[in-house]
């Protein structure tokens, strides 16, 4: 089971929800099932969001996924 944690406008998209448990062997798998679940406005945000796995930045949406892995959706941020 994934830890999902979602941050500053996912968290929003996510109808508030900062973090939750779900099944999924990939980012690519992950993104689908959460835009089921929470809707169209968290699909949007996610096609341009960062994911970290335990901590380390993901950039391949289609590797394996730890099963008990922390994902944290980061949303672009504005400033730097």
């Amino acid at each position: 089971m994934l830890t999902v944690r979602y941050f500053a406008g996912a968290r929003a998209a996510a109808h508030g929800t900062s973090s939750e448990t779900v099944e999924a062997a990939s980012l690519e798998e992950l993104t689908r099932l959460l835009s089921e679940r929470h809707g169209e406005r968290l699909a949007l945000v996610m096609k341009a969001a960062s994911f970290l796995v335990d901590g380390l930045t993901c950039h391949d949406r289609a590797a394996a996924l730890p099963s008990d892995a922390t994902v944290d959706v980061l949303p672009p941020f504005a400033g730097g």
